[in-house]
């Protein structure tokens, strides 16, 4: 899931999560399983880390007039160290006992 999120940067969300619902069988993990909250997550919070990676990030390119290496150079670095911080929370939450 965490791959997925960050391949989400640069390809759009909607088809890389409808290829990922092909990947996992759906008898052993069906679509209120929390592997699909967490790909949910990762896809959806994943493509703020490039500004090309949201539809956002694409709106705020034009209306504010920032350009890729702007937005790579002062946002990616925070905005990946929150996508994974949200990972680890999420897995702290939900598997944090198994791992102990």
């Amino acid at each position: 899931a965490t791959v997925i999120g960050l391949a989400s940067a640069v390809i759009d969300n909607v088809p890389l999560v409808a290829a990922t619902m092909g990947m996992y069988d759906t008898t052993l993990y069906p679509m209120d399983d929390e592997l699909w909250q967490l790909i949910a997550y990762c896809a959806g919070t994943g493509g703020s880390i490039l500004i090309i990676g949201s539809a956002a990030g694409v709106a705020f390119m034009g209306m504010e007039k920032a350009n890729f290496g702007w937005y790579f150079e002062k946002i990616s670095g925070p905005a990946l160290a929150g996508y994974l911080a949200g990972v680890g929370t999420y897995l702290g939450v939900h598997y944090g006992g198994a791992m102990l």
